[in-house]
């Protein structure tokens, strides 16, 4: 398999065929490079998942879909997150981390409240505007495959195209109808453009919905954590009250400001005191006759090794 090296993980390469076209009439190869997804913050679905690297500016789900149906068959496919898509997600709700426990216990309600999230999501969003998204160079994206065994059987597919060189043609048999680049793609970003005003008013409303929302989660989930100790079992006492309770970073920043301050008054103490001056110049002179006796026997080692040294006369 023809793996390449990069921070520590191994990548294997996926060549591509593309064909040719009008304005470039001959057949390119582009490689995506891919291995298994090992995020720093694992999830449920990373045994059946692969990560992408270097995929082409024109990437689409149905286009990968292709692809992956060329090298395994169908079916082993699911889906595929681009790049892009994750970082216009909505952040993580503050208060998600004290509620996995709540969730644990009334796993129902708590599937519910995540697709009532989901729905609220989707309706902050302001309306598109691109009847296909291009992907910038070098973008990244994550596929989800119908189980572990597929996840194999696709490096096993990618190893063996290094002997074959039969390679995955892009484009070819695609399951859904993709909007065309070009012209008509430039056309409809401007009809799209004019956005509706009361969906981007609905949008924008949603939008402040969430926002709010998860702002009053934070300031709960912020009163909880006041009176949470640290790793030392210490709580660390900062302002705020009811109205506005005092956050982490606030706590963490107080520890800090504290540990400076002692850190000053121990400097500040230091060779206070006569003795304390005494032993410090002593501790000082016999590391220096420490040092001479180590650079005097390697000198002497040095002699030895070359033999008695004779000026020139």
């Amino acid at each position: 398999m023809s793996l390449i090296e990069e921070t520590g993980d191994q990548f294997s390469i996926l060549p591509i065929k593309i064909p040719a076209t009008p304005s470039y009439p001959e057949i390119a190869i582009h490689e995506v490079r891919i291995r298994k997804n090992a995020p720093k913050i694992p999830t449920a679905n990373d045994s059946r998942s692969l990560f992408l690297k270097n995929i082409p500016a024109d990437s689409t789900e149905p286009h990968f879909r292709a692809v992956f149906t060329q090298l395994v068959g169908a079916g082993r496919f699911e889906s595929i997150n681009f790049e892009d898509e994750s970082r216009m997600l909505l952040p993580i709700d503050p208060a998600q981390a004290t509620k996995v426990a709540a969730f644990a216990k009334k796993r129902k309600r708590g599937d519910v409240e995540a697709e009532e999230r989901e729905r609220e999501e989707e309706a902050a969003q302001l309306p598109q505007i691109w009847s296909r998204r291009v992907q910038r160079s070098s973008s990244t994206a994550i596929v989800l495959l119908a189980d572990e065994k597929s996840v194999q059987l696709v490096l096993k597919a990618i190893a063996k195209l290094q002997k074959s060189k039969k390679y995955p043609t892009w484009g070819n048999d695609l399951s859904d109808d993709v909007p065309s680049l070009g012209s008509s793609w430039i056309a409809s970003h401007l009809q799209l453009s004019r956005v509706d005003k009361p969906a981007t008013q609905k949008a924008v409303h949603a939008f402040f919905t969430a926002f709010n929302r998860k702002e009053k989660e934070a300031i709960e989930l912020a009163k909880r954590l006041r009176n949470e100790p640290d790793e030392d079992g210490f709580v660390t006492v900062t302002r705020g009250g009811r109205a506005a309770p005092a956050s982490r970073n606030e706590a963490e920043e107080a520890k800090r400001r504290m540990i400076e301050r002692d850190t000053k008054k121990k400097s500040e103490t230091k060779d206070f005191y006569r003795f304390q001056m005494r032993e410090r110049r002593k501790a000082e002179q016999m590391a220096l006759m420490k040092r001479f006796q180590e650079d005097k026997r390697k000198v002497e080692a040095m002699r030895e090794k070359r033999g008695k040294f004779r000026p020139e006369t």
